[in-house]
């Protein structure tokens, strides 16, 4: 009997000892899946903390460049608003510039048509002075244009005897001739020079220099013009020079010769050379309104 219930209690705890080590294995393997599962999750768990640590580090330069870019944008924004600016003040200052330079433009051709124009009356009155005065001697009367103007310059032996500021016969047919010209062109004022070479005047009588001698040869022209010429005196003006603008030297008698002499400046009025220019604005083929 005793032997019976040792035997049953051996049986008893080994079968217990039997469930204990089945269940340990058990539980051992469990735990070493647990922990396995446990490691890869921290393995897991590390990584992505590295990937949020990197992911925020990245984020972070995001933003910054982002803020960056903001910035720059707003400048360029800015930058443009004053490009802008900028452009339409200078296209607004071209315009001006070119409008500028078209009106200067056509005041030039308006005046360059207005020089034309007085050229080509100029050439008409020489031409006509040359008609009427070409059967003279050329060294005694010279007719020319200088700057604009028209100059007749008349030799002294023509018109006035030496030292002496009475007109000769031979100077009222030279006179005449200039009259009959000049009082064609009513348009036109003239001045009347009196030239001398630089002999001092030794005359007797109210003389007293070659300036009262030019002056008066200037004065006796210029009244033989209008009292037997008929030419108006408002278009005349007397002036004496002297000897001191000379056309050659006074070392020879024949350059002091050259030096004797009358000219007779010829130019348009003042007024009906601004009339010229108004013309010329007025004309449509220089830009004028043609009214």
């Amino acid at each position: 009997m005793k032997k019976v219930f040792l035997g049953t209690l051996s049986m008893a705890i080994l079968l217990t000892s039997c469930v204990s080590q089945k269940k340990y294995a058990d539980l051992e393997a469990k735990h070493k899946e647990t922990q396995d599962l446990l490691n890869s999750a921290t393995v897991k768990l590390n990584d992505c903390l590295e990937e949020k640590a990197t992911a925020s580090s990245r984020l972070q330069t995001l933003e910054d460049q982002n803020a960056f870019l903001k910035a720059n944008n707003q400048e360029l924004i800015n930058n443009m608003g004053n490009l802008t600016t900028l452009t339409t003040k200078g296209a607004e200052n071209l315009e001006k510039s070119l409008e500028s330079l078209r009106e200067k433009d056509l005041t030039i051709r308006k005046l360059q048509d207005a020089v034309t124009r007085r050229d080509s009356v100029n050439l008409a009155l020489v031409q006509s002075l040359k008609g009427v005065l070409g059967n003279l001697d050329d060294e005694d009367i010279e007719v020319s244009v200088e700057k604009g103007v028209v100059y007749v310059s008349i030799s002294d032996k023509l018109l006035f005897r030496s030292g002496s500021y009475n007109i000769t016969s031979a100077a009222r047919n030279v006179l005449g001739k200039v009259a009959k010209v000049v009082n064609n062109k009513p348009d036109f004022e003239f001045l009347v020079e009196g030239h001398t070479d630089n002999v001092p005047y030794k005359g007797s009588g109210a003389l007293v220099d070659n300036w009262d001698l030019s002056a008066k040869r200037a004065t006796s022209i210029v009244r033989t013009l209008q009292n037997d010429f008929n030419v108006d005196p408002k278009r005349m003006t007397a002036a004496g020079r002297s000897y001191y603008i000379p056309v050659a030297s006074n070392d020879t008698a024949a350059d002091r010769a050259k030096n004797r002499r009358t000219r007779i400046v010829v130019l348009p009025k003042i007024d009906q050379f601004y009339s010229m220019i108004e013309e010329g604005m007025k004309d449509p083929a220089i830009g004028g309104s043609g009214n």
